[in-house]
């Protein structure tokens, strides 16, 4: 298991935090997602198989970017 904590720019909301928890939740190898859009992060938990190009596509078709 991997942990990152990532900032992502956009998010100014429950809604932003929704809908980036749901792009990242999607990809193969993502155990939690964790978007708090106070702070502009997000905690990713993967069994080590998702590279950060991977979540910075997810998090970009969301309609954010990883900072």
């Amino acid at each position: 298991m991997s942990t990152q904590t990532l900032s992502v720019t956009g998010m100014s909301c429950t809604g932003c935090e929704d809908a980036v928890e749901q792009a990242l939740g999607e990809l193969s190898g993502v155990v939690s997602v964790s978007a708090d859009h106070g702070a502009g992060t997000v905690t990713v938990e993967t069994d080590g198989d998702v590279d950060e190009e991977a979540i910075g596509s997810a998090v970009a078709d969301a309609g954010y970017e990883l900072a």
